[in-house]
């Protein structure tokens, strides 16, 4: 089965810490809030007002550390800086610290993202706010429907003393999740997910953290600025109204809503040839996300097939004269229900 050429741009949310990969697109975030109301004491606050609190925190807390993400026997291990201004906004750095040099500066939604060994520099607006240590793109009020949160006591990370949360599906289409979030700030530790063995799929967890750290914005914004050398990419991505293309999707799994439509250029199997169009229909359950990709099928040779590696599946079809592929980090029985609710018909 051959996607590679989707996979390195369609892997979402907690993932794309890890992958810095040059097609990677992402919205606007508006500015950073740091007013707050006063917060109850961490003894007395809820699942919910926890889970709140990662959202907030991962945009407001001035931060600095190394996270691991663990999926079977593989371990990558980056470095992440985050500063929030009340003036400019947030500023963060995250760099690969094991295999090829990834470098990625942000200002807001202002995304560069530096590939050593090509000299590349890829500058592009951000899309996913749920990059760990986020989680949620927005408050929890649009997963709670579909997971069952419990607070399960406390716990150190890092040093860091944590609560834990457990994050329980009520239904088969999505997996559990535990998390480890500093009862200080509220900012997320650890988070683990969990097939329905209560095995564990992956893992994204810090190894080292500082909380609280003077705001020093000025390597990232040199960084930005200082391109010389560089080649500088910038994809061309637009919103695309796949209903009007003649895509409908009626999801049949509860809970997801449709969140992105996004149409970007692929390179062509043979240099030379024209870039291929491939449409990309993002849904979400407020945790976990599924995206769709469509492209032709004219002078493409993949193959209908599924696979997995860890939690993320894939699953390839053919329909007519497009190739549909689907991805997310959800099990396998979800793409297949978000696959039968596909539905094409050429717009006359």
């Amino acid at each position: 089965m051959q996607t590679s050429r989707l996979n390195n741009a369609t892997f979402s949310g907690r993932l794309s810490a890890f992958l810095f990969c040059a097609a990677l697109l992402l919205p606007a975030a508006p500015s950073v809030v740091l007013a707050q109301p006063a917060e109850a004491p961490a003894s007395r606050l809820s699942a919910t007002d926890w889970l709140n609190r990662i959202h907030l925190a991962a945009q407001q807390q001035n931060y600095e550390g190394v996270f691991l993400y663990q999926r079977g026997t593989a371990v990558q291990s980056s470095k992440i800086s985050h500063y929030a201004t009340r003036t400019e906004g947030e500023f963060e750095q995250i760099e690969s610290l094991d295999g090829k040099p990834r470098k990625m500066l942000r200002h807001n939604d202002d995304l560069y993202t530096f590939v050593s060994e090509r000299h590349l520099c890829v500058v592009e607006k951000r899309q996913n706010k749920d990059v760990f240590p986020a989680l949620l793109a927005s408050g929890s009020e649009l997963m709670l429907p579909v997971y069952e949160p419990k607070l399960l006591g406390r716990d150190r990370v890092a040093g860091v003393d944590s609560q834990i949360i457990e994050l329980k599906p009520k239904d088969a289409y999505r997996y559990a999740y535990k998390l480890w979030v500093d009862t200080q700030t509220g900012l997320l530790l650890r988070i683990q997910t969990l097939d329905s063995d209560g095995q564990v799929l992956e893992q994204l967890s810090f190894s080292q953290i500082r909380i609280g750290v003077p705001a020093d914005k000025a390597p990232i914004v040199s960084g930005m600025r200082n391109l010389t050398g560089w080649t500088i990419v910038r994809p061309p991505v637009q919103p695309v109204d796949m209903e009007a293309q003649g895509w409908q999707v009626s999801p049949v799994v509860a809970g997801f809503r449709k969140i992105r439509e996004l149409r970007r250029p692929m390179a062509a199997r043979d240099a030379g040839d024209p870039t291929i169009p491939v449409d990309q229909m993002v849904f979400s359950d407020g945790l976990a996300a599924v995206s769709i990709f469509i492209e032709p099928a004219e002078k493409n040779t993949r193959k209908e097939g599924a696979g997995n590696s860890g939690a993320t599946h894939v699953l390839v079809k053919r329909k007519g004269d497009y190739w549909v592929t689907l991805l997310g980090e959800v099990p396998q029985t979800t793409l297949q229900q978000f696959a039968s609710a596909i539905e094409y018909k050429a717009p006359r």
